[in-house]
């Protein structure tokens, strides 16, 4: 059986350092592919584009992730910028919506890691929190805390037990955007994973499995991109 190809969202920055070079690059950390690669399926690299060719990219794929990075710009969600949001990537915001509104609405599997899972609260009119401490505590760094599922929940279903997961973000969901349901939370009563309560595969998390090795989400994601 052919593997299925994972679409994951990319980074696009400018004056990128590697070897002699020093150029504007389409950027994903290696834990991304890697992860879709060790779950079974094969990785393609999806950079921000113009937003009416997201239709067309998300019926090539058999799954979608959206990644982790920066803030989502509060515009998005009908806030003013806190002192402690950071700058906006508009045309991530803008290609990433449109990613999510395309396979939802052709039910693609989703997978959104952090800022994908709050952009996909976003994309369904949820709200976010701008900041919030103790799940970033050093910059630059990953820590870990305790994730507890939602007994019934699709993540239940996959990751049954209380885990330590690895975690850097400062902002998380407020309002839940329509249709979502919390199917995870950290021990402060964040909201760590959410789902549709409609069926269809459809999950957010809010830590970083490519960061750890644990595979049994983006395994979930691979086997629904499969059937």
């Amino acid at each position: 059986m052919a593997r299925p190809l994972i679409g994951v969202s990319t980074y696009l920055e400018s004056a990128v350092r590697w070897g002699v070079w020093e150029l504007d690059a389409a950027l994903l950390p290696a834990g991304y592919p890697r992860l879709v690669q060790r779950a079974g399926g094969l990785a393609a690299m999806l950079p921000p584009d113009d937003p009416a060719h997201a239709a067309a990219a998300v019926a090539r794929l058999d799954g979608l992730v959206v990644a982790g990075g920066p803030d989502v710009e509060p515009v998005r969600y009908g806030a003013e910028r806190e002192p402690r949001t950071g700058p906006p990537a508009r045309a991530r915001d803008a290609w990433e919506l449109a990613l999510i509104d395309a396979a939802l609405t052709t039910g693609v599997p989703l997978l959104g890691i952090c800022r994908g899972m709050q952009l996909l609260n976003v994309a369904l009119g949820g709200t976010l929190v701008q900041h919030i401490d103790g799940h970033a505590e050093v910059v630059g760094a990953f820590g870990t805390h305790a994730v507890k599922p939602v007994p019934g929940s699709l993540y239940a279903g996959v990751v049954p037990e209380e885990t330590l997961v690895p975690t850097y973000h400062h902002q998380a969901v407020d309002r839940l955007g329509e249709g979502l349901v919390p199917s995870a939370y950290a021990d402060d009563g964040t909201v760590e994973a959410v789902e549709l309560d409609s069926g269809g595969w459809v999950l957010g998390v809010q830590w970083h499995p490519e960061m750890g090795k644990d595979v049994r989400v983006m395994g979930a994601l691979v086997h629904a991109a499969t059937v």
